[in-house]
Parts: structure tokens; C-alpha cells; sequence
């Protein structure tokens, strides 16, 4: 199950709040947008499982993604190889009103098994001395695993406009929503917020709680207060409700936007994650001099931030369906370069649902994206090389430098049945992990995805 698809099912109640009610006004439709309702399923519905799970107010996605990436020429290792990851998981709303009798008031839940932890990125492409800024395969998580994504509660209050949650939870159930995740290249994978280094995306949980406020049609505000642990996405914490390993909090505030610029569905969005959980600078040392030969160690900072935004903005439309065209999507994450290898990453894409006539379900993307390193990181890398005597990058213990890099992907998406969803796609790599000394890679792919 892809993150477009967990998006289309937690935007939907959202989708229709925003509607204004008045005739005139056509509701925000966001399928052009990459946003989809739920699609058919394979075996639930014929075997009545679906219908008896509905009567007892049981939502469920029970969803199988596959990505294959072959790495046909350049890159870090130029003997070929394909690599591939397979991802089972159970997303589910349980309806709490006819249960218990409170109003407006839901169970989230996430579970998701990862398998073949297989890695073209690191194993082919990028050099891994300085580990990787992008994934050929975006669903891989660095370990086969079965992990709790989310549990938690959910309540909605002044009909609708204020939404709380509290639990288990995970950032995209309410965060950086704007942008699905069908390309099957991480850093064309939905927005930039995940870039922080701070918070997790997709099947990692943490404690926290959340705020969306509605405070008109169009525009929401967001904000929440989450648990920063980087052993979170540790296997010992896969199924762990405690907290060993909390470093402090996470502060996010977002404001989002849906609108209908040239009668056009479009929704933007504006950004900040700050946390008080230490993080240590990549070059400096406490004294002010360079970290590694700093008696002290290296400088360490109480207050860090990422900066993240983007649209997602529908382009056409046709006039026999409303749910074909055009979309242009956009982000850009904004990173504290002191403490993050990243100093930005900006990324546009074009969609297209229904490209052709007979094939109205289909999607054609084209996705480009350019990330920038981290100075401080670099200067870091360059004072071991100076440190160290070494200045040929072929030797084992030269540091490589990263620099900038543009990577993009082109898919064509086929809707074989309401059930099944084949993806081929080419990706271009250039300066791979934006090291100069690696050549470009071109590397060809095929994503499926499977609904039960």
C-alpha cells in the first residue's frame, strides 16, 4: 500500500468538510491531484468480509506493494543488479460512536510488514561512505520487519472543524498532505517534511498528539506536540509503546490551503518543524574549531528547525470527466544545515490521470529533483581527508564530498483492474548522492500494487 492511497483515505473525511454546500461551487475533487478515493478490492467484497466488517463500523486497506529497481547503466557499482522489496499493510478506522456511544470519535491503526531488504541505492548506486540523500526504491526501510505505523484516537468537535488525536502516531496522518506518493523514487515520495532527520515517515511510531483547526472552508491550521526519539525506528521499538531513547519534543506547525484557482482543485501548504532534542553539529567543535580535533567533542545544538512547502495544483480538466487532467505539483525542504547533510531539496512534478481516451484510469508522471548538501557536512568530510593525509577519492578512506544532485523519474501507471496497479518507470541519477567521482545511473523499474 503506497502513501497516495493512506493519503486518499485520510483526506477523504476532510475532502468533505472543505465542500461549501452551495450549488454553485463544485465540491474540491482531489483525484486529479493524485489523491484517490479507495480503490476495489480483490477478495474482501466477494467473500463479504468488507460489508460484515461495515456493519460494526470497521474501515480497513489491506494493500501488497512491490518495487524492483535494475540499475541498466552507471552509478557507484556498474555490475548490474536488480533488487527487490515487497510490503504487506493493514491500514483500519474503527468507528467508535455506535460502540461506546461517544460522538465523532475513532481508533486509527497502521501495521506493516516490510520483506527483501534489498537496496539498489546502497548497493549500486551511491557511494556509501557517505551513506544516501535519495532511495531508487522509496518503500525500503533498511530492515525486514513487521511494525506498529499508528494507534490512536481520534475526535472531531464544532462539527467538524476541530480534529484531535492522541496515541501512537505517525506525522503522515496529519502533516504535509499535499502531495502523493506514487513515484517510486524517495524524494518524489510526497513532500519534504520527512527531510528533517527528526520524525519519521509511514511505519514508524511514536507519543504524540495533534491539532487541525478549520478556521474556513479552505484553510486549515496545524500543530501537535510528538515525542523526538531516534530509536523509534529501531527493531526494539517496533511494537514498543515506551519511550527509552526520547531526546525531547517535536513542534510542528503547518498551515494548509485548498482552493480552486481557475475553478481548479489545488491545495499548499506552509510548514515548520522545530525540536529541542540535541543535535551535534557536522563541523564545528565546542570551541569553535573544527569538531574532530575538539577536546571538548563537537558543538551540540537545543534548537533546530526544518522549513517545509509546496502546492499541488490541478492544470485542466475534461469536460466528459472530471476526474481526468492535468496536475503540477511542488516542494521545497528548508534544512538546519549546522546538523542536517541536507541544506535543501526541491522536487516538481507533473501528473496526468487518463493520458489517453481508453485508458481514463492510467497515469502518466514526470518528476525531477534537486538536492543540495549541507556545507558544514562538507567542510567536515574535507578536514578528515586534510586530517588524514588522503586526497585520491579511490582510496578506502577518503571521504567524498557531496555537492548537488538532480534525480528524476518517468512512469506510466496501468490500471489493470479496480484491485491491480503495474508501474513501469525509468529513473536518471545525476552526480548519484552528489558526488562528483560517481557517474550518472540510469535505472529502470517496476512498481505493483495490490488491493485485497
Amino acid at each position: 500500500m503506497t502513501l497516495s492511497l493512506v493519503f486518499g483515505v485520510l483526506l477523504n473525511p476532510a475532502i468533505a468538510q472543505a465542500d461549501s454546500g452551495r450549488d454553485d461551487i463544485p465540491a474540491w475533487n482531489g483525484t486529479v491531484l493524485g489523491f484517490e478515493p479507495p480503490a476495489g478490492d480483490l477478495l474482501s467484497r466477494r467473500l463479504g468480509l468488507r460489508q460484515a466488517l461495515q456493519a460494526f463500523g470497521f474501515e480497513y486497506q489491506l494493500s501488497h506493494l512491490s518495487q524492483t529497481a535494475y540499475n541498466a547503466k552507471g552509478g557507484y557499482n556498474t555490475d548490474k543488479k536488480a533488487e527487490y522489496i515487497g510490503q504487506l499493510s493493514l491500514t483500519f478506522t474503527q468507528n467508535l460512536e455506535a460502540l461506546t456511544g461517544i460522538p465523532n470519535a475513532a481508533i486509527e491503526g497502521n501495521i506493516v510488514n516490510r520483506n527483501h531488504d534489498n537496496n539498489l541505492t546502497s548497493t549500486r548506486l551511491q557511494d556509501t561512505r557517505v551513506g544516501f540523500n535519495d532511495l531508487a526504491q522509496e518503500s525500503w526501510g533498511g530492515q525486514s520487519i513487521t511494525r506498529l505505523g499508528w494507534l490512536a484516537f481520534r475526535r472531531s468537535f464544532l462539527d467538524g472543524k476541530l480534529q484531535w488525536r492522541i496515541g501512537l502516531m505517525n506525522k503522515v496522518q496529519d502533516f504535509d498532505q499535499i502531495i502523493p506518493c506514487d513515484f517510486q523514487m524517495l524524494s518524489l515520495c510526497g513532500g519534504k517534511s520527512a527531510g528533517s532527520g527528526t520524525w519519521y515517515n509511514w511505519n514508524v511510531h511514536y507519543w504524540g498528539s495533534t491539532l487541525q483547526y478549520r478556521i474556513t472552508p479552505e484553510v486549515t491550521l496545524k500543530t501537535g506536540l510528538l515525542e523526538q526519539n531516534p530509536e523509534a525506528p529501531s527493531r526494539s521499538h517496533a511494537w514498543s509503546v515506551s519511550t527509552d531513547g526520547s531526546r525531547g519534543i517535536l513542534l510542528p506547525l503547518e498551515a494548509e490551503w485548498r482552493t480552486r484557482h481557475f475553478g481548479l482543485p489545488g491545495i499548499y501548504n506552509l510548514g515548520l518543524l522545530y525540536t529541542n532534542a540535541k543535535q551535534t553539529d557536522l563541523y564545528l567543535g565546542q570551541s569553535g574549531g573544527p569538531g574532530p580535533v575538539d577536546p571538548a567533542g563537537y558543538r551540540q545544538y537545543r534548537n533546530t528547525w526544518f522549513l517545509y512547502t509546496g502546492f499541488n495544483q490541478q492544470l485542466n480538466s475534461h469536460t466528459d470527466n472530471a476526474n481526468r487532467g492535468l496536475s503540477l505539483a511542488w516542494s521545497l525542504g528548508l534544512a538546519d544545515q549546522r546538523s542536517n547533510k541536507s541544506r535543501y531539496s526541491t522536487s516538481l512534478a507533473l501528473r496526468y490521470r487518463g493520458p489517453f481516451d481508453a485508458r481514463p484510469n492510467d497515469w502518466l508522471a514526470l518528476g525531477v529533483t534537486k538536492m543540495q548538501g549541507s556545507a558544514n557536512f562538507r567542510r567536515g568530510q574535507n578536514f578528515l581527508n586534510q586530517q588524514s593525509g588522503v586526497e585520491d577519492y579511490n582510496d578506502p578512506r577518503y571521504a567524498p564530498l557531496p555537492a548537488s544532485s538532480v534525480n528524476a523519474e518517468l512512469y506510466y501507471r496501468f490500471k489493470v483492474a479496480p484491485w491491480l496497479e503495474l508501474q513501469p518507470l525509468v529513473q536518471y541519477w545525476g552526480r548519484p548522492g552528489g558526488i562528483a567521482q560517481t557517474s550518472d545511473a540510469w535505472v529502470v523499474g517496476l512498481k505493483t500494487a495490490i488491493n485485497f
